[in-house]
């Protein structure tokens, strides 16, 4: 009798193609616990970050390792319940998985915010500063406009007195001395009235002329704020500039009794490059993108824990997985379910229950791979395959088929001569 074995399986392209595609999806699965990992840790330090503004660091730190802890396990926990098995439990572990969520991405929020904000806000700053000043020197301008305007209007009905008083039409002149024209002492008199006006009004011009040169410089340097990193130089320049406006327009109005409009009140430079504290009225101007950033680290966390099939705690023994493949097999009703994999029902068939079968040893099976993560409850007649049991029974089963095989080589007449 000869001696049966096997036959090989044969290595050709498909074998090596199949072998190579096992590998890849085996190490994006193990991959993907480094990656959930990475991604906790990230959503952990933004969560932090924004906690910790608003309470003590070590218990902001404590909190933020509960958060990120009830994620990944209610995520995991997720992946193996379905919500028709066990209804308080699957909407309990989900209602905790939406508050640690909630938490995450609130606190998260206020550093994305930050980080994408910053550069807004420096613009707010500087159109705000822009603004007040234009305000002011705009007042300043009408209002100097307006005084210009009016010394005009007096230097003018000067000149035009002077110039009645040298041919004699003024109303002021008595009558012996109407239509006599020369530089008499009427002349005189107004137009030593005219001169003072004319010098008064040219002190005025050359005052609002150095007014403007200081608008100048300070519109000048208002164009330096607009780089993204302002030195404090930069910024003092701008003050001082302001500074010089308002010091020249208190002088004009304490000199000639003039009236200006108040200067704004500047913000200091400390206040100007203060970073963006972590508030809760950073939601009120909401920032779509901060808030998109901060979902998306968690939605990754959830999504990749909820998709994790290393789920079992360990794997079975030589013995268990013998005892598993028997009392599996002793399940009559399989199907493929909704969810693609392979379902069983629990309950005894009224065969059995007529026969009072004892079905103890396949339930205590059953309740061992819902402990181990091999199998999921889908109600409480039914149970589905995790990923993770499929390769195991088909090794076993392979294992069967080729003891057969073997078996039945062994017995088959010796056909050699």
């Amino acid at each position: 009798m000869t001696t049966s074995r096997l036959p090989v399986r044969p290595a050709g392209l498909g074998y090596l193609i199949n072998r190579i595609q096992t590998l890849f999806v085996s190490l994006l699965r193990i991959w993907t616990i480094p990656i959930v990992l990475m991604l906790s840790l990230a959503s952990g330090f933004t969560t932090y970050y924004g906690l910790s503004h608003f309470i003590t660091p070590w218990i902001a730190l404590i909190i933020t390792v509960a958060i990120q802890s009830i994620i990944v396990i209610c995520s995991l926990e997720m992946a193996g319940i379905h919500w028709a098995a066990n209804r308080t439990r699957y909407f309990s572990v989900l209602g905790s998985l939406l508050i640690a969520i909630t938490a995450s991405i609130t606190f998260s929020y206020f550093k994305f915010y930050e980080i994408s904000e910053r550069e807004t806000l420096h613009i707010e700053r500087v159109q705000r500063i822009r603004q007040d000043i234009k305000a002011y020197i705009d007042a300043v301008l009408t209002r100097k406009g307006e005084l210009l305007q009016q010394q005009k209007h007096v230097l003018d009905r000067a000149s035009n007195n002077a110039s009645k008083a040298y041919f004699g039409t003024l109303d002021q002149i008595g009558p012996g001395f109407k239509n006599q024209v020369g530089e008499g002492p009427f002349w005189r008199h107004y137009n030593q009235i005219y001169q003072e006006k004319k010098q008064a009004f040219q002190a005025q011009e050359q005052a609002f002329l150095a007014l403007d040169g200081k608008i100048h410089a300070v519109q000048a340097s208002l164009a330096e704020l607009d780089r993204p990193s302002v030195q404090q130089q930069v910024y003092e320049a701008v003050l001082k500039n302001f500074q010089d406006i308002q010091f020249a327009v208190n002088q004009l109005s304490s000199s000639a009794g003039l009236q200006f409009p108040d200067a704004p009140m500047l913000m200091t430079y400390s206040q100007f490059s203060e970073e963006v504290k972590p508030s809760f009225a950073m939601w009120q101007g909401f920032s779509w993108f901060a808030f998109a950033c901060a979902a998306m680290v968690d939605f990754f966390t959830v999504l990749l824990s909820y998709r994790l099939e290393f789920t079992a705690p360990g794997p079975l023994t030589q013995q268990e997985e013998e005892l598993v493949f028997e009392c599996l097999r002793q399940f009559s009703e399989f199907r493929i379910n909704e969810n693609d994999e392979l379902e069983l029902v629990i309950e005894k068939t009224e065969l059995e229950k007529a026969r009072r079968y004892s079905d103890w040893a396949r339930m205590f099976v059953v309740g061992l791979l819902l402990n181990r993560g091999f199998l999921r409850k889908v109600d409480s007649r039914t149970v589905e395959f995790a990923p993770n049991l499929y390769p195991l029974i088909a090794e076993k089963m392979s294992e069967k088929i080729a003891a057969l095989k073997a078996k039945a080589a062994s017995s088959a007449p010796d056909s050699s001569p």
